[in-house]
């Protein structure tokens, strides 16, 4: 399957308290079926949703659901799947009526 290539870093800025973070960033690529942007930018459409909450939950979504196809056999993922699919048919509904 041809993928969008990606590479994420997340980096620990500050803790709970707000003190500075020293700490090696994480970072990995993320291959996706999907354009992560054009997602993202549709998100933002949205009605009620901030740039940065559309940024957020697209990129999460996006991050959390390319691994469950991609490891269909997963006992977690299997476990998983039926709520996920419960909330993408939400989702993809609410695209539906906007």
């Amino acid at each position: 399957m041809k993928q969008h290539q990606y590479r994420i870093t997340v980096e620990h800025l500050a803790d709970k308290d707000g003190n500075a973070v020293e700490r090696k960033a994480l970072q990995f690529d993320a291959p996706n079926h999907d354009d992560i942007f054009e997602i993202v930018e549709r998100t933002k459409e949205r009605e009620g949703m901030s740039d940065n909450i559309a940024e957020r939950f697209a990129v999460g979504l996006k991050l959390m659901t390319e691994p469950m196809m991609e490891d269909k056999d997963n006992p977690l993922f299997s476990r998983l799947r039926p709520h996920i699919m419960e909330m993408m048919k939400i989702i993809k509904q609410k695209d539906k009526h906007e």
